[in-house]
């Protein structure tokens, strides 16, 4: 009797073909299941890698356009506001106009103070809210912070303003160290952005230098504390209130303008897995490694750099803004050096770049070039009051001191990118140069009342000073000597997710990964730790590879790499 052939075929029989189906792959039991699993049979591997790397390359040149352009706006708010506020509470007319007995001078000093002083706990918290909330988060956060600075001008009060300061005070060190992570690249012109209410707005209601520097005596040098003998009286009219609201209500929106850059277009500097490991080597251990960072001779080393860039960019605004600038060709042309200086400066980052073909040595040791130069020279000039002869001088100092501090900034963020490329290191190194920065404007706020020779002896020794320390560490670092860094804890995850069923293990760090991790080494350390089960002990796992097997392994029927 002849067999009837199935309605169906049977798995693993040979079809009409014989042992091939149409497209030419073997079936049955033998079937290459690399064939059905495998990568796609067009997959090109270096063209991929092409592409993720261009990826990669927009996305870091994204985060650092959208960070500079959120930093330039948000100081330049900051500083335009800060300064056409200062310039109104001046003057007495509009203080008894305005606000009559109110006491505006203690208003200010307070506010001053609130945003000098706060900054020198910044080392206690900076880490952990860096930590908590992540770098773009934290930005996003302590613009958030200037922005509400910005809108409690709108009502002028002790318990608006000094408050907001505070806080203020409070957001500068992690904004910074933040904003460490992504290198700032046009970051000066906010110095020329904050100059646009003066040159529109408030120069209109100014009276000339033959007004406002009537009794002022000597200048640059030769002067004392600032703007000694400056007219009480700077404004020729009152500005309306209308528009002064106007004036605000463009740098608020501005400043929401800045919120949303960082918001949208800077993306974070770690990935979301980064981050979980970042903030489970525990809180304590968080708080105490910006200290134990301290015993590298690298940082110690350049400490003295660090207080050298808070003291030459408050020099750059009162010391020659106001010092040699104003006292000399009055108020209405600061803005103009200022933005001198701050274009000076926006075109000279470039030159930090530098640093990638040139010795690392250059940038830095340039900018303390220039800077030592112009600070010999200045410490030896008094212009004339009320003479504008010689305000192209001033106009090349305010250029050369920008192109000294572009040098300065960009070679101090790029000499620590390079020594510290452990990016689960970098917050703690930018909070730390960062508040050195904080405790050098803390320091020259105090010494605001000092002769301009004493402020150009102390800048002069600090600079040649960090300059040496510097040269020293790069001699230390020829000769072989291995810094002494902190060992980052191990992130302690409470939980198992997606990403710890990889075979690269990432809470491994670069030496446990070499020498077998942990004292007891082999296998047992890739698992991570768990408290101890309650119930009855299992009997002996396996020994093997401390990872799930493939779906490919799964597919075959095993359990994993044999023993």
């Amino acid at each position: 009797m002849e067999a009837v052939p199935p309605l169906y075929r049977v798995a693993g029989t040979a079809g009409p073909q014989g042992d091939e189906d149409r497209l030419g792959v073997p079936d049955g039991p033998g079937a290459p299941l690399d064939e059905l699993v495998g990568a796609y049979p067009n997959y090109n591997e270096e063209e991929e890698e092409r592409r993720y790397y261009r990826r990669k390359r927009l996305g870091v040149l994204k985060n650092v356009l959208a960070a500079s352009a959120g930093g330039m706006l948000t100081y330049g708010v900051y500083l335009g506001l800060l300064q056409m506020q200062l310039i109104l509470h001046y003057d007495e007319t509009y203080r008894e106009v305005k606000y009559g007995n109110m006491g505006l001078p203690d208003i200010d000093s307070k506010m001053l103070m609130g945003i000098n002083v706060t900054p020198i706990a910044a080392l206690l918290y900076t880490p952990v809210l860096i930590r908590f909330f992540g770098t773009k988060w934290m930005m996003f956060l302590a613009v958030g912070i200037y922005a509400l600075f910005v809108s409690t001008n709108y009502w002028e009060r002790y318990y608006t303003l000094v408050p907001s300061a505070v806080a203020l005070g409070m957001a500068i060190v992690p904004l910074w160290a933040s904003m460490g992570n992504y290198i700032t690249s046009f970051f000066h012109l906010s110095f020329a952005c904050a100059q646009l209410p003066m040159i529109y707005f408030l120069n209109h209601y100014l009276y000339d230098l033959n007004h406002t520097l009537y009794n002022v005596q000597s200048c640059g040098t030769d002067s004392q504390g600032i703007l000694m003998g400056f007219n009480k009286t700077v404004l020729r009219t009152l500005p309306r209130s209308g528009n002064l609201i106007v004036v605000e209500s463009v740098l608020m929106a501005v400043a929401f303008l800045a919120m949303l850059l960082v918001l949208g277009l800077c993306g974070a500097a770690y990935r979301p897995t980064e981050e979980i490991d970042l903030r489970s080597v525990g809180w304590g251990n968080i708080f105490q490694l910006p200290f134990k960072h301290v015993r590298d001779f690298r940082l110690r080393h350049l400490v003295p750099f660090f207080i050298y860039s808070g003291f030459e960019v408050l020099f750059a605004c009162t010391g020659l803004g106001l010092g040699y600038g104003v006292c000399s060709v009055g108020l209405e042309r600061l803005a103009y050096l200022l933005v001198a200086y701050s274009l000076g400066a926006s075109a000279s980052s470039v030159l930090g770049l530098l640093g990638l073909w040139l010795p690392r040595q250059v940038p830095l040791v340039a900018g303390a070039g220039v800077h030592l130069l112009l600070t010999l020279g200045l410490f030896f000039w008094a212009p004339a009051p009320r003479v504008l002869q010689h305000i192209w001088i001033l106009y090349v100092a305010a250029v050369l001191w920008g192109v000294g501090s572009a040098l300065n900034k960009t070679g101090l963020s790029t000499l620590l990118g390079i020594l510290y490329e452990d990016k689960e290191r970098q917050d703690f190194i930018f909070t730390i140069y960062h508040w050195w920065q904080a405790v050098a404007i803390f320091v020259v706020y105090l010494g605001s009342s000092l002769p301009m020779k004493a402020k150009l002896a102390v800048l002069l020794l600090t600079l040649v000073a960090a300059t040496a320390s510097y040269l020293w560490m790069e001699q230390k670092l020829r000769r072989g000597v291995v810094p002494r860094q902190p060992r980052i804890p191990r992130p302690q995850h409470k939980v198992r997710g997606y990403r710890y069923l990889e075979e690269e293990n990432s809470d491994e760090s670069d030496v446990e990964g070499v020498h077998g991790g942990g004292s007891g080494g082999g296998l047992g350390d890739c698992v991570e730790e768990e408290a101890p089960p309650t119930g009855p002990r299992p009997g002996p796992e396996p020994a093997g590879l401390c990872r799930r097997p493939c779906p490919y392994e799964q597919a075959l029927g095993g359990d994993g790499p044999e023993e």
